[in-house]
C-alpha cells in the first residue's frame, strides 16, 4: 500500500502531498495523522524554514472528507462528546504550526479541502481550481472549518458559498481575499518558488514568535491583544535573531540568521 502522505524536501522547505489521486485527495484520519506527523518533523529540522501543503495529480488538491455512509445510511459517525475528531486536531495543529505554511492548490479544494486551504498562511493556486463548500448539497453544513472560512472569506461571500454550495474559482476577482496568487497551471511551482524566496531568508525567530503572537491575538480582546503585544515584542527584541538582524542593518550588510 502506497502511503497516503509523502514528504520531500523544496530548498528549504517541506512539502507535503497528499497522496490519494484515485479519491481526488480526499482527506480521512491517514491523511489527517500523516499531515500532522510531516509538520512535527518539519518543525524538528532546524534547516526547514517553511512548509508546504499539496495534493497528487492535477485534479484535486484535497476534495474534502473521505465520507463512508454508515449502517444507517448517515454519512459518518461522529462522537460530539469526543474533541479529539481527526479534522479538528489536524487544524489545531496546523494552527500551531511555527513555520509558515502554503497551500499549493493544484487542483480543486472542496469541503474540507477548502478548510486546509483557508488554514494555511499563504495560498499559491492554479488560476482554473474550484473552491468552495458543496456540503449543504447533501443536507450538511461545512461545521468544522466554519472558523477558518471566517478568517480569510468575507462575510456575504461566505453566506452565499455556504447557503448555495456554488464554487469559486481561484483566479476569479471575488477569490482575491482567499488566494495570494492565481496563476496558470503551468507558472504554478515558478510563483511558489518565487514566493518561497521571499520567506526563507527572513528570521526565523521572528515568524515563529510572530506566528505564535497572531494565533493568541486573534482570541483576545484589543486591550488584552495590546498588552500581549507589547510582552512578546520586548522577547522578540531579546532574541539573537533580532541583535543580528539589527546590526546587519546598520553594517549594511545581509544578515545571518541563526534562528535563536
Amino acid at each position: 500500500m502506497i502511503d497516503e502522505v509523502r514528504t520531500l524536501r523544496r530548498g528549504a522547505a517541506l512539502e507535503i502531498v497528499i497522496n490519494r489521486e484515485e479519491r481526488r485527495n480526499a482527506l480521512n484520519e491517514r491523511v489527517a495523522n500523516g499531515i500532522f506527523e510531516a509538520l512535527d518533523a518539519a518543525e524538528a529540522d532546524r534547516e526547514i524554514r517553511a512548509v508546504i501543503l499539496t495534493g497528487v495529480g492535477e485534479k484535486a488538491f484535497c476534495a474534502g472528507g473521505d465520507l463512508q455512509p454508515a449502517a444507517d445510511g448517515s454519512p459518518f459517525t461522529l462522537d460530539v462528546a469526543d474533541p479529539r475528531h481527526y479534522v479538528a486536531r489536524l487544524l489545531r495543529r496546523m494552527d500551531a504550526c511555527r513555520l509558515p505554511l502554503i497551500a499549493r492548490v493544484n487542483g480543486h479544494a472542496l469541503g474540507g479541502g477548502f478548510g486546509l486551504v483557508c488554514a494555511c498562511d499563504l495560498v499559491v493556486a492554479r488560476e482554473d481550481a474550484l473552491l468552495g463548500t458543496t456540503e449543504v448539497r447533501v443536507g450538511l453544513f461545512p461545521m468544522m472549518i466554519l472558523p477558518y472560512i471566517l478568517r480569510v472569506v468575507p462575510h456575504r461571500v461566505m453566506m452565499e458559498m455556504c447557503l448555495t454550495g456554488e464554487l469559486l474559482r481561484a483566479g476569479d476577482e471575488v477569490a482575491q481575499p482567499i488566494v495570494n496568487y492565481a496563476v496558470p497551471a503551468a507558472e504554478l511551482d515558478a510563483k511558489l518558488d518565487w514566493l518561497l524566496a521571499r520567506l526563507v531568508d527572513k528570521s526565523p525567530t521572528g515568524i515563529r514568535l510572530g506566528k505564535q503572537t497572531l494565533a493568541k491575538v486573534r482570541e483576545m480582546s484589543t486591550d488584552h491583544a495590546l498588552e500581549y503585544a507589547q510582552f512578546m515584542l520586548a522577547n522578540l527584541a531579546r532574541t539573537q535573531d533580532a541583535k543580528e538582524g539589527f546590526a546587519a542593518f546598520v553594517q549594511k550588510r545581509p544578515p545571518l540568521w541563526t534562528g535563536e
